[in-house]
């Protein structure tokens, strides 16, 4: 399953390149440094686009590393995950494209996109650790993922919704996100830690 898992992310991170090669086929006879000034919201987005599939690879490898058996169900599950991930370069996409023209409607469309994702990484952990997936030693440390995960999909609603009031704070919302998220391990260790001294 991680086998495939990692072959659908690696086609839907590739994918993300064909928003900067469509930037080539202007239709203005411009240089290709004025092209490139013109569609600097491409790069924008593609780098955005990258990142968010890149730590959504991290934390589904760190969510799959105690996971030592799975069922039908899980798979459909990890199915759902691959769904919005392969979904991820539309909205990268259409932010590129809208950005200036209609922000907060590309904006909401890429923050959905987001929810969508924590709802995902969410239901993997908690089907996991509510049908004994995970080996009993580690089932303590694994339901701070359970936890982790649950409150990121407060986090992205708030941030979606907010979405339709500003673009900017979104931005800034998800960069944190993004920080947050790159080593989710570290991040449940640390919690985990905090957890086990207040328990003593």
């Amino acid at each position: 399953m991680e086998f495939f898992s990692d072959g659908v992310f690696a086609i839907a991170i590739t994918l993300l390149v064909l928003v900067l090669i469509e930037t080539l086929h202007s239709e203005k006879n411009e240089t290709l440094l004025k092209t490139l000034q013109t569609h600097w919201q491409s790069f924008v987005a593609f780098t955005i686009g990258f990142t968010t599939i890149l730590v959504c690879w991290i934390n589904h490898h760190v969510a799959f590393e105690y996971i030592k058996r799975i069922d039908t169900r899980f798979m459909w599950i990890n199915g759902f995950l691959l769904f919005v991930v392969t979904l991820t370069p539309f909205p990268t996409a259409a932010l590129a494209e809208y950005f200036e023209t209609d922000g907060v409607t590309a904006m909401a469309m890429f923050g959905f996109n987001y929810f969508l994702i924590s709802i995902a990484a969410d239901s993997i952990c908690t089907y996991a650790y509510n049908h004994h997936l995970i080996e009993e030693e580690h089932r303590e440390f694994y339901s701070i993922y359970k936890v982790i995960y649950r409150y990121a999909i407060l986090y992205t609603l708030i941030a979606f919704l907010i979405c339709f009031v500003s673009i900017i704070i979104p931005i800034i919302l998800y960069a944190i996100l993004f920080v947050a998220f790159a080593a989710p391990k570290k991040m449940a260790m640390a919690i985990y830690k905090i957890r086990i001294s207040r328990q003593k």
